[in-house]
């Protein structure tokens, strides 16, 4: 597996590359609530830096304390699930909050906001942070109707040097692309699919790389350690805030967010016990008499080429701990 460094991201550890969705419905699938019809920006600019920073003010909050809860009703999707997870583990191991919290401080923001009917709505942001300063952590931000709160749902840092140019019109709004686009290397709604069934079986969809290739490889080898028996069960998450969402690229390929579910089984053999680490005990149901599940949600960005045929590139990926239950 290429080498790749733990960094905290929104409270608890992820894993980013080395190099280095959230919606109902895609983005530019035309969805009638109240009769709106109309093809207009997802946000307004002062209305999406207003989301953002509503939602860094309630992410702060809750990483000081170590309190899910703080920021529950300001993220969603994939992001969501990491984030409160993350926030869960750590609350169990440091119930008088974080000892070591720094508030998160984005800076040189700028903003993808694609233009759609309907609902729900997003947009992306793309900023620096004063952790990680040599990546981009690009952000999708999701609103599901006109009474409900804007939440981030996807986040993935992304080196400068990967990130694609996007289309944008004379006015500067985005363009969305349907998650049956088929005019792409894959459809975006396929994408779950194809990553789940290509870390199972391999496959020649994607360009090879530390989310691909190499994790794969890492996962086989894995497979057969010696007194510890792993085994891998892999989901796409295409429903709900889970649903991918893309936006076109100037070349006419797509920058696309998707998420996946992913399980790890690992059962101890007769005489020796599993090592946990202390996220895992934090989220523990059950006991590890054998063995223990972990899961875990994944969300990632690719670009996505306007050719068929074409390999799809990993830009960016992010999973976290959700989940693990003994026996």
């Amino acid at each position: 597996m290429s080498k790749v460094r733990r960094v905290r991201v929104l409270g608890r550890p992820v894993l980013a590359s080395a190099a280095v969705s959230a919606l109902a419905l895609t983005a530019s699938g035309c969805v009638t609530v109240h009769g709106e019809r109309e093809v207009v920006p997802s946000a307004t600019k002062s209305e999406a830096k207003r989301a953002l920073k509503e939602f860094l003010t309630a992410y702060n909050k809750a990483d000081k304390a170590f309190d899910p809860a703080l920021d529950a009703g300001r993220v969603t999707g994939p992001l969501g699930a990491i984030n409160q997870g993350g926030l869960e583990a750590k609350r169990v191991q440091h119930p008088d909050g974080n000892p070591s919290h720094v508030p998160l401080e984005l800076s040189d923001v700028t903003y993808a906001i694609p233009k759609k009917a309907g609902w729900p709505r997003w947009f992306m942001a793309d900023t620096e942070a004063n952790r990680r300063s040599d990546v981009r952590w690009v952000w999708i931000f999701t609103k599901g109707g006109p009474d409900q709160l804007w939440e981030a749902s996807y986040l993935n840092l992304v080196a400068p040097r990967d990130m694609p140019e996007l289309k944008k019109d004379a006015d500067g709004w985005a363009e969305p692309v349907p998650a049956g686009e088929a005019g792409l290397a894959l459809r975006p709604k396929d994408l779950g699919e194809k990553y789940t069934a290509y870390l199972k079986s391999g496959g020649s969809a994607f360009e090879p790389g530390p989310h691909t290739t190499k994790w794969k490889a890492f996962r086989d080898r894995n497979t057969k350690r010696l007194g510890v028996g792993v085994q891998y069960l892999d989901y796409p998450m295409n429903g709900g805030m889970f649903a991918p969402v893309g936006l076109r690229t100037k070349d006419g390929g797509a920058m696309v967010f998707f998420s996946t579910h992913h399980y790890e089984k690992q059962t101890a053999a007769k005489g020796l016990d599993l090592k946990l680490d202390p996220n895992v005990k934090a989220l523990l149901k059950g006991e590890a008499k054998q063995s223990v599940t972990l899961e875990r949600v994944s969300n990632q960005v690719v670009v996505d080429p306007a050719e068929r045929g074409g390999k799809v590139a990993f830009i960016g990926r992010i999973q976290g701990l959700t989940g693990a239950k003994g026996d």
